[in-house]
């Protein structure tokens, strides 16, 4: 934690109570400065100087980061309770939400991980027209440029680049490293007088390139084409569009660090089962195709991933998780958030969840321009929205914020918050609790947050902890403390298992193949039973049963019941009548017979058809002593001796 913290009052145009900081947060605060960034600046040289010092003002960090650097002193931490807090028609009731803010600022933060991916500048173009040759030249001293024109089009040589004609087959990849398939690939032959001489066509020639800038003015080579890293494509007809796409592939040599935004757990994984299919919740939402199937379980190609989050957040078992930043992270910055600010006075805070690009830039505007933030509405930056799931949204009500409201960014796919949402809502018990806005006008996100009808949160908030399963059971309990079950809407994570008993015969293949353990059975008779607690709602269960006697039930019991095993369908077991031995079910062992004695040809007599009613070794044992065995072999022979061998010589 900072030892102390420097606070500006921006040319007075926000008033800031450091007293009440310092109470609040713990953390000591340096009298009030009006321009720190300028006229006071030999103060904060002289404060960073002196190391571990936290400066209340986003805005001038890079200004403050260079002065770190002049003095070689370690760069101070930065929080913005300007735009976010100060800046706002109710200015002079926001000093608990500068509480927070700063708290929250203050709290360690873990280090991303991240993976070097290399570029050597392999570039390759694709298109017709002349825009693409001008794009060769220009980039020909920055990259090694490869130019793919359609087959037949004509061809211009020019120093610096090749040109290859051709239809691509296929592309995959991402920066660093392309896979390129090409049919009807000709390449220039070198010399000559006269036309341009190519070689002979060649179908699926494969090639490597780091970058490809698509210039052809058609759709895109990927799905959500602007998250991969490494493609970068421009309407030709469009001169801004092509420069832009220019610089950026200018760019894009050297080495670069790609954040791993997600770690797997294979283990836990519900995909599939003995070739079964389960969940696929994360493949159906995964906008670039990063996810795909490998058997029992999804893999991920972190090189492809774009960090959206959608997966971590519908993923039922947690085999796959946030890591930038981490789930416990997100859950301990909402703790802090909601008791700093009681802890400063303020009552039924509301969270305002956005990204660090769209709505930090919505809060900046709002702020300089309009009316700002409500003073109970707290902001919250999250690295990916579609990360924030309904257990990051349960937390924050059960944490004792009144309210959630996600703002929307115009890149941000919707099905996966839209879904989260929903489910939030039913296990919240609130049908205002949580809400989705796409304001891209500052004035409506004000207007709209400013016209939000107050909401009381709860009296008793609890500490998310856990893991997300977990805190979302927490939640529902702390919100809705006189409920015993709730219904949720169908596709959700949490659910009962509901079996007909007239058709189930008690095979058991659903247990055996229950990736969570929430079914299982009874050693000692013939149970299914079920922990309503562990149940994914993968659907596996569904559909490996033969008889279809399963369904899925959408509900969260709130009860201690969930946690303990409860039978689903026993049935009397039947004795071996040999030896009396406990085995299988009855009636099915009825039934087989009923079905299989005296019209099968295997069990005509009366004999063979007993042995559909013993145990596994009596019936072995009746198998090998039975008369017209159809597994036995012929006569063993005899065995021969010396005196066979003797009695056949003349000379004996």
């Amino acid at each position: 934690m900072a030892k102390t913290l420097m606070i500006c009052d921006c040319l007075g145009s926000q008033p800031i109570d450091g007293k009440a900081l310092s109470e609040a947060t713990g953390l000591p605060c340096s009298r009030p400065f009006t321009s720190l960034c300028a006229a006071q600046q030999n103060d904060a040289a002289a404060a960073i100087e002196a190391g571990e010092v936290m400066i209340a003002c986003q805005q001038e960090a890079p200004r403050f980061a260079a002065l770190a650097e002049e003095l070689g002193a370690p760069e101070p931490a930065f929080v913005d309770i300007r735009d976010r807090a100060g800046w706002s028609d109710e200015a002079a009731s926001a000093a608990p939400k500068m509480a927070a803010l700063v708290a929250e600022a203050a709290l360690p933060r873990p280090m991303p991980k991240s993976v070097d991916v290399v570029s050597e500048g392999t570039c390759l173009i694709l298109g017709a027209s002349d825009v693409a040759f001008t794009v060769a030249q220009q980039l020909a001293d920055i990259l090694a440029i490869t130019i793919l024109m359609p087959s037949g089009a004509e061809i211009e040589t020019a120093a610096g680049f090749d040109t290859v004609t051709g239809s691509l087959r296929s592309a995959s990849g991402t920066l660093g490293h392309f896979d390129i398939r090409i049919d009807a690939l000709q390449q220039v032959i070198p010399g000559g007088r006269g036309a341009v001489q190519l070689t002979p066509p060649r179908d699926n020639a494969q090639s490597q390139c780091d970058v490809i800038l698509d210039l052809r003015g058609e759709g895109p080579l990927f799905s959500a084409d602007d998250k991969r890293d490494g493609y970068l494509r421009a309407d030709p007809g469009s001169q801004p569009a092509v420069a832009k796409a220019v610089l950026a592939a200018s760019q894009m040599v050297g080495t670069f660090e790609k954040p791993l935004y997600v770690r797997t757990e294979p283990s836990l994984c519900a995909h599939s089962r003995a070739e079964q299919p389960a969940c696929s919740r994360c493949l159906n939402l995964c906008p670039t195709g990063a996810i795909t199937s490998a058997g029992d379980h999804v893999t991920i190609d972190p090189m492809i991933c774009a960090g959206c989050g959608a997966c971590a957040a519908v993923c039922p078992s947690g085999a796959i998780a946030y890591d930038a930043p981490t789930t416990d992270d997100t859950f301990r910055r909402i703790n802090t958030l909601a008791t700093t600010f009681r802890k400063a006075g303020g009552t039924a805070p509301r969270l305002l969840v956005h990204d660090e690009d769209h709505g930090a830039e919505m809060i900046r505007l709002a702020a300089r321009f309009g009316r700002g933030l409500p003073a109970d509405v707290i902001p919250l930056e999250v690295s990916a929205l579609a990360a924030f799931g309904h257990a990051e949204m349960l937390a924050a009500l059960a944490a004792g914020f009144a309210s959630v409201t996600m703002l929307i960014s115009p890149k941000t796919e919707r099905e996966a918050p839209d879904s989260e949402a929903a489910l939030a809502l039913a296990l919240a018990g609130r049908d205002t609790a949580v809400t989705l806005i796409d304001a891209t006008d500052p004035d409506q996100l004000s207007d709209t947050l400013y016209a939000e009808a107050a909401a009381k949160p709860v009296t008793t908030p609890a500490l998310p902890m856990g893991t997300r399963r977990q805190v979302a059971r927490l939640a529902a309990k702390t919100l809705q403390p006189e409920a015993e079950t709730v219904a949720l809407p169908a596709g959700a994570p949490y659910g009962a298992v509901v079996v007909d008993t007239d058709a189930c015969t008690l095979c058991l293949s659903c247990v055996s193949l229950c990736p969570s353990g929430a079914l299982g059975d009874n050693p000692d008779m013939p149970q299914l039973r079920f922990q309503e607690d562990a149940c994914l709602q993968c659907g596996l269960c569904s559909n490996i049963c033969p008889e279809n006697a399963i369904t899925l039930t959408p509900q969260m019991d709130l009860t201690d019941a969930a946690f303990t095993q409860t039978v689903l369908h026993e049935e009397e077991p039947f004795a071996c009548i040999e030896c009396g031995e406990l085995f299988g079910v009855k009636s099915t062992v009825e039934k087989i017979t009923e079905k299989l004695a005296g019209k099968h040809a295997m069990f005509k007599n009366s004999q063979a058809a007993r042995m559909i009613q013993m145990c596994d070794n009596c019936r072995i044992n009746a198998q090998y002593h039975s008369e017209n065995n159809p597994f036995a072999g012929g006569e063993r022979p005899k065995p021969r001796t010396t005196d066979d061998y003797l009695s056949k010589r003349r000379d004996h």
